[in-house]
């Protein structure tokens, strides 16, 4: 018989380290570390640029992580930004923007080669899948945490 809870843990931290790893080997030519890939990704998809508290919120990473990939893509010229302003918008520079193409590139290649053997309705089902199953366990965690608060 299947164990489901061992199946669905060890594939879904399977899938995580290997996205680790693939960012970690894609970035390398640039010098830069698997942080900067959501940073530059997201600020890509908002030309108006975004906060720093902004950027914690779309790539879930604490506060201190992104202040430093900030500063790390600041100094590669990939990004400005006010660092004195509060609530600063930062923007891709130029060669920002040149990595962000590179790095959607890559992930492009990524995300084809891990569904290559799916059709487009199976890949649709199984991405709708996974946001119902993070949405699902979003929301009991949601109730375990209001279960431990009124105990």
């Amino acid at each position: 018989m299947e164990n489901i809870f061992e199946n669905f843990t060890v594939t879904i931290l399977k899938l995580n380290k290997l996205v680790h790893r693939i960012k970690t080997f894609e970035m390398r030519e640039y010098g830069l570390k698997t942080i900067h890939v959501m940073c530059v990704y997201y600020l890509s998809c908002n030309s108006e640029g975004l906060t720093a508290t902004e950027l914690v919120k779309q790539t879930l990473e604490d506060k201190a992580a992104i202040s430093r990939a900030l500063k790390g893509l600041r100094n590669n010229g990939y990004v400005t930004y006010d660092e004195k302003g509060y609530n600063a918008r930062i923007l891709l520079t130029e060669s920002g923007k040149k990595l962000a193409d590179d790095i959607n590139g890559k992930a492009e290649r990524a995300v084809n080669a891990g569904s290559a053997e799916f059709s487009e309705e199976q890949r649709i089902f199984f991405y709708r899948s996974l946001s119902a199953i993070a949405a699902n366990l979003e929301e009991y965690l949601k109730k375990l945490n209001g279960e431990n608060i009124n105990d």
